[in-house]
């Protein structure tokens, strides 16, 4: 009477909705949010002064952003084609500039134009990037009429959009930098794997560039075009402007030419000259 279920009691106390054991659905990687780009209006070049030291004082507030392919070198990882990798876009508040003018013998442009410096001596508005002390390059904005070769260096700028990609590119590059030198290779391997502090991250115009990703595929780009690197208008309030000697010249060392917001912590150089 209480013996062992046969195969047709078995069949009747099975669940009528059972089914047989499926290999779960593969879990789809979550969309990865990106806030909405913040509105900056694209400067004009009627906007632009043309005398270098006005300009070096307009840039500073105004913006600069930097839109990258999704291919570009320092983007992302691929992506899956349920998560498809965007364009990257990087912007930030300048904070820092310094002016090299007509006749100034610490500027470029001093012994005259050169297939290295042609873009200093476009309209104003375009960009002048160079390469220098073997490791780093630096933006420049051209100022002037065309044919007069004068700019404006941009030192630093405060970071609105893009940090975590100038995290991961000034990581990249302090990786590589620190690969060019074996003397210090085991102390230097171990301090790349640490994240660059966010105030270092575009104080300076070396960390700016790498941070940016800026190199000489951007010398002469019109900054008040549709593109790649352009200037946008302000997207706050700038504060008060000092002014001060400018920083690592071994010539014309004396001139009052460099330009920063006045107690902002992301401008570069000594505390004395930051306040």
């Amino acid at each position: 009477m209480y013996g062992r279920a046969t195969p047709l009691d078995a069949k009747h106390d099975a669940k009528p909705d059972a089914k047989p054991d499926a290999k779960p659905d593969a879990k789809r990687p979550a969309p990865e949010f990106r806030p909405a780009p913040l509105r900056i209006r694209r400067l004009r070049r009627s906007e632009l002064p043309v005398d270098t030291v006005e300009l070096a004082i307009f840039l500073i507030g105004k913006t600069i952003v930097v839109e990258h392919p999704a291919d570009s070198p320092g983007a992302e990882s691929p992506r899956t084609p349920e998560s498809p990798r965007t364009p990257e876009r990087m912007s930030g508040r300048i904070v820092e500039t310094e002016a090299y003018v007509i006749g100034d013998a610490a500027c470029h442009a001093f012994r005259g134009e050169t297939p290295r410096n042609r873009s200093l001596f476009l309209e104003r508005g375009h960009a002048y990037v160079y390469f220098t002390y073997g490791s780093c390059y630096m933006l420049n904005v051209s100022a002037e009429t065309p044919g007069v070769g004068a700019g404006v260096l941009i030192r630093a700028i405060q970071p609105l959009e893009g940090i975590e990609s100038m995290q991961r590119r000034r990581n990249t590059d302090r990786r590589n930098m620190n690969r060019r030198d074996s003397n210090q290779r085991n102390s230097n391997e171990r301090n790349s794997n640490q994240r660059v502090r966010p105030l270092d991250l575009v104080r300076g115009p070396g960390r700016l560039a790498a941070a940016l990703g800026i190199d000489k595929r951007y010398d002469g780009v019109d900054l008040c075009a549709p593109g790649p690197l352009w200037l946008g208008a302000p997207v706050k309030p700038v504060g008060p402007v000092g002014i001060s000697t400018r920083i690592g010249l071994t010539r014309e060392v004396e001139r009052e030419l460099r330009f920063y917001e006045r107690d902002n912590p992301h401008v570069s150089g000594p505390k004395k000259l930051r306040n």
